[in-house]
């Protein structure tokens, strides 16, 4: 779950302890576990589809919001066709180790090499894609993934559903906008020069 820097602060500090999202499936799931760079990291206990009329003042002080009315007004800018809004209530619950950490700093011997390769082709096998995303991101990390989307000729939450996949493979990294590669990637495409 992505949060703007001010809300990230009052997520660190337990000031705010809901969120209300515009989504076509749900973004997150109870008991997940999610970073809020560079504070921490957030547990989600709900995620529930809700209507605009069941929000409350209080709601809104959770979000992070002076009232209903500035959340309301928030939630029309980003409704989207054909979406749900969902609540996500979450505790702040401090550093999380990445279990991806690790894995990002590790250079490739030549099974290593050779399983990566294999496992992106396995995830190319209908749409050759990894390598394409991969190299984008070399040519402009930091960049905003709706900016990255429509050079491959996706939407933004397919761009980031499958850079996620790749970050479970430790080879890409967020960052507070965007992405980078991590040096196993880096290595990796070194590789395949």
């Amino acid at each position: 779950m992505q949060f703007l820097k001010p809300f990230k602060i009052a997520i660190a500090e337990g000031r705010i302890t809901a969120s209300f999202r515009h989504w076509r499936a749900p973004q997150a799931k109870p008991g997940g576990r999610y970073q809020i760079r560079p504070y921490g990291a957030i547990e989600v206990d709900v995620v529930a589809p809700t209507a605009i009329k069941g929000i409350t003042a209080a709601d809104a002080k959770r979000a992070g919001f002076a009232d209903r009315t500035a959340l309301l007004a928030e939630l029309e800018k980003r409704s989207k066709p054909g979406s749900t809004l969902y609540r996500v209530e979450f505790r702040f619950i401090g550093d999380l180790e990445d279990p991806r950490a690790a894995l990002r700093e590790t250079i490739l011997d030549a099974d290593g090499f050779a399983a990566l390769a294999a496992k992106l082709a396995r995830m190319d096998k209908n749409d050759p894609w990894t390598h394409k995303t991969l190299e984008l991101i070399r040519e402009r990390p930091g960049t905003r993934a709706g900016d990255l989307a429509p050079s491959l000729g996706w939407e933004t939450q397919r761009f980031k559903t499958q850079v996620r996949k790749l970050k479970a493979q430790g080879l890409t990294e967020s960052l507070e906008t965007g992405y980078r590669l991590s040096p196993r990637a880096r290595d990796y495409l070194t590789r395949l020069l």
